[in-house]
């Protein structure tokens, strides 16, 4: 049975969770941050995990965004295979939302048209937006508006075969410890390994969406996450780079077949409000 969408349900959605997303820290990272906090032994360290638990406290109470960077709009749509869009473009609708959410939230408008010529496109579209044909009638809708102090430092590199699982921890380890402050830790760490050089990226960028404590099915991975987490935290970066037990909240690690020849490795980088927000229409 096909089920019909208008695609005027995307655009509303879509606004609603722009808004959301850049004043509201997702749940799960919320837990992250008061865990963080709690279990902090340096003191400058602790009262900076403290200024910036105040800080989210007032900008939900006030309305104010988390984050004066709110971010270039990325926007994953899981379609069901029996779903028939109507009304309209989906790729159109998806931006009107992305357009409606930054103005109507008075979210700053960050996003050049042509990144050469550099003009402001005045309403934060277009979005990045990733399709994935999935079973069913549903269609799940994740948005991530995703700050550029933080998505500079994220780093993709095609390492040989012959690098193993030791080269790729040394990678990624040092992707972070090259980011320093600039990434505004404490950070959450999406890695994609395998594929091909844009399936890794994208990888990294949806692991990133993962909710936090959740780990891999995977043991190996998983035992993989644990590891560089707690090889991240031993750099003592700490939040603001100034020291401290928490330099990352988080490791999550997303995987995929690759070419026998291949080892792409991808790390993409957010900083503590790691905007996510899903819902199911």
């Amino acid at each position: 049975m096909v089920r019909s969408v208008d695609v005027g349900v995307l655009t509303t959605n879509i606004k609603e969770m722009c808004i959301q997303a850049n004043h509201y820290l997702a749940p799960d990272m919320d837990q992250a941050m008061h865990q963080a906090f709690e279990k902090e032994t340096k003191p400058l360290a602790k009262q900076i995990l403290g200024q910036l638990l105040e800080n989210l406290e007032i900008a939900g109470k006030d309305m104010i965004p988390i984050c004066q960077d709110t971010g270039m709009a990325v926007v994953f749509l899981k379609i069901g295979q029996d779903v028939h869009f109507e009304g309209g473009s989906v790729e159109e609708a998806v931006n009107e939302g992305v357009r409606q959410g930054y103005e109507e939230g008075y979210l700053r408008k960050s996003v050049v048209g042509d990144p050469l010529v550099r003009v402001n496109t005045k309403d934060n579209t277009p979005a990045i937006i990733h399709y994935e044909i999935v079973p069913g009638d549903q269609v799940e809708i994740t948005v991530a508006p995703k700050g550029f102090g933080s998505e500079n430092m994220s780093k993709i590199m095609m390492l040989k075969p012959a690098d193993g699982i030791e080269g790729v921890k040394e990678a990624i380890v040092n992707t972070v410890k090259e980011a320093g402050p600039n990434a505004c830790p404490p950070v959450v760490v999406g890695v994609g390994i395998g594929g091909t050089f844009e399936k890794a990226a994208i990888l990294a960028k949806k692991a990133l969406t993962r909710e936090i404590g959740v780990h891999s099915e995977l043991p190996h991975v998983k035992a993989l996450e644990e590891e560089l987490l707690e090889k991240i935290n031993a750099i003592g970066l700490g939040p603001a780079g100034l020291g401290g037990d928490t330099t990352a909240l988080a490791v999550n690690v997303n995987t995929y077949a690759t070419h026998i020849a291949g080892l792409p490795v991808a790390v993409n980088i957010c900083c503590h409000v790691n905007r996510h927000m899903v819902r199911v229409i």
